[in-house]
């Protein structure tokens, strides 16, 4: 794997050993970001269920100001850590271990708002609407947070909590990548 573009471009990065951890390959991130274009400059990013913490990076050597990686795999937190290391982006990232699916706690006590988040849950797992759910409930959003979430086509988005709003959706094999609007309706 390596991140796309950027000022880390074509810099590789390490991979979760093992099959718990999924990563983003290196085409459908290029797609994500390509759909995001200049929407990352500036923002302050939040990668759940981070695994490699590949989308976060990309994020980051495409002019994201930092980003806080969330996950709760032993493994997948110190592949996390030694990415950065390798990057050069400790003095932009924080590394957070965190039941996401319990706990969005961890987070909120820091004070921290976030204007473009990267959900990318276990599939099969039905962790979508509860994710959304605390995001919605723990006052992390930014009004005008783009959230955007890679999910099995097995594993629909259901339902949407209030404020949040369905942009764009597509589809790369056996993926879905749901984009979503945080905040209220003009």
């Amino acid at each position: 794997m390596r991140i796309i573009a950027g000022t880390l471009k074509r810099k590789t990065i390490l991979s979760v050993p093992g099959m718990t951890t999924r990563p983003t390959s290196d085409r459908l991130r290029e797609s994500i970001f390509n759909i995001l274009s200049t929407q990352v400059r500036m923002t302050r990013v939040l990668d759940l269920y981070a695994g490699t913490g590949a989308l976060g990076l990309e994020a980051l050597s495409r002019g994201a100001q930092r980003c806080v990686f969330v996950d709760n795999h032993k493994d997948a937190l110190a592949v996390i850590k030694k990415n950065i290391s390798a990057c050069a982006m400790d003095h932009c990232s924080q590394v957070l271990s965190l039941d996401i699916s319990r706990n969005l706690a961890g987070i909120h006590g820091k004070g921290q708002a976030f204007d473009l988040v990267f959900m990318d849950p276990p599939y099969g797992m039905n962790m979508i609407s509860d994710t959304l759910v605390g995001l919605s409930a723990s006052g992390l959003l930014e009004n005008g947070a783009c959230l955007v979430c890679e999910h099995a086509l097995t594993d629909p988005l259901g339902a949407l909590p209030e404020l949040f709003t369905l942009t764009d959706q597509r589809r790369y094999g056996k993926t879905q990548v749901s984009f979503l609007f945080f905040g209220p309706s003009d």
